[in-house]
């Protein structure tokens, strides 16, 4: 399960964090000394109010909320700015997890649904468990994960044809991946390859049509992976969903994760509740010990499967 590393139960965030963090919220409650324990957001002045919110409290005069300033963890006034007191945890300036790991407990708390669409082979098994029809599938070009497969698992997937698709991957997404954190981006990941229908695959290059722009180039044949239009991406209706991980207990490939992310999850109507395979995914390298593992049992099952297939056109040849 994708964990958050500060939620871990391990002896750094149940006995040595909570120690050091309670010195410091001590320490902080001092104007002098207290600034040099900020932590870069602690005693840190932040405008919390939305254009929305200032506009509604304008017009009051005896407590003109919108002149005053919050700090994450300190509450300051305009009569008395060197004093701070402590105040609760103000998120999203502050997550729990950070400030206080050992009330956080992952093991026990199915947060927002995550998904390898990579390895998702198109089964059903979780549309099937649902017992609240939350899930919704749909078909979208995608590069399957043993397609794109290099080293003792690379030539084991698909094969370019003519009429089929093809993607090629776009230089620096995947390392803006690597430093991407999860726990607080709510946006749609950027996609790592450009897609193109194949035209032609006579000689060296192959000719293709780009779906973005419809223009027509030639392309090295050892640049293109395999992409596939028949792998299953999903719409999830989070205002149906009860967390209840059947979908992640049904997934035989370990695609379909609960993780201990809370925030994110909220929307002023029901459409925002709708999650696409956007929000929902998580990253190859966020899980590449699952994504590993799935690679190499589909590896070995494509290496029998091409093995058994040689064997009965070898004994085809001999009868002949």
């Amino acid at each position: 399960m994708p964990m958050h590393k500060h939620a871990k139960p391990n002896f750094r965030n149940l006995f040595i964090k909570p120690f050091w963090m309670t010195l410091k919220t001590a320490l902080r409650t001092f104007p002098i000394i207290g600034k040099r324990f900020s932590d870069g957001y602690h005693n840190k002045s932040e405008k919390m109010l939305d254009a929305g919110s200032l506009a509604r409290v304008r017009g009051s005069k005896m407590n003109n909320v919108g002149k005053q300033e919050y700090s994450a963890d300190r509450e300051s006034s305009d009569l008395v700015p060197t004093i701070w007191r402590p105040v609760t945890i103000m998120y999203p300036y502050e997550r729990l997890e950070d400030m206080e790991p050992w009330l956080f407990v992952p093991g026990n708390y199915n947060g927002r649904i995550g998904v390898i669409w990579e390895t998702c082979t198109a089964c059903k098994l979780c549309v099937k468990a649902c017992p609240n029809d939350c899930l919704h599938m749909t078909t979208e070009l995608r590069v399957d994960v043993l397609d794109g497969a290099e080293g003792e698992h690379g030539g084991y997937g698909g094969e370019l044809k003519v009429g089929g698709w093809a993607a090629v991957e776009v230089e620096g997404v995947k390392e803006r991946h690597l430093t991407r954190n999860t726990v607080t981006a709510h946006d749609t990941p950027e996609s790592e390859y450009r897609f193109a229908e194949v035209i032609d695959l006579s000689g060296p290059s192959a000719r293709v049509r780009w779906n973005d722009n419809g223009y027509e180039e030639m392309v090295d044949n050892g640049d293109l992976l395999v992409a596939d239009d028949q792998i299953v991406s999903g719409r999830i209706d989070i205002g149906r969903c009860m967390f209840c991980g059947l979908c992640m207990e049904a997934c035989s490939f370990t695609s379909f994760f609960m993780s201990n992310e809370y925030d994110g999850m909220s929307g002023f109507s029901r459409q925002d509740l709708w999650f696409d395979a956007g929000r929902t995914r998580v990253l190859v390298n966020e899980h590449q010990e699952a994504v590993d593992a799935v690679l190499a049992e589909r590896a070995k099952k494509e290496k029998e499967k091409r093995e058994k297939a040689k064997v009965r056109a070898a004994a085809k040849e001999a009868e002949a």
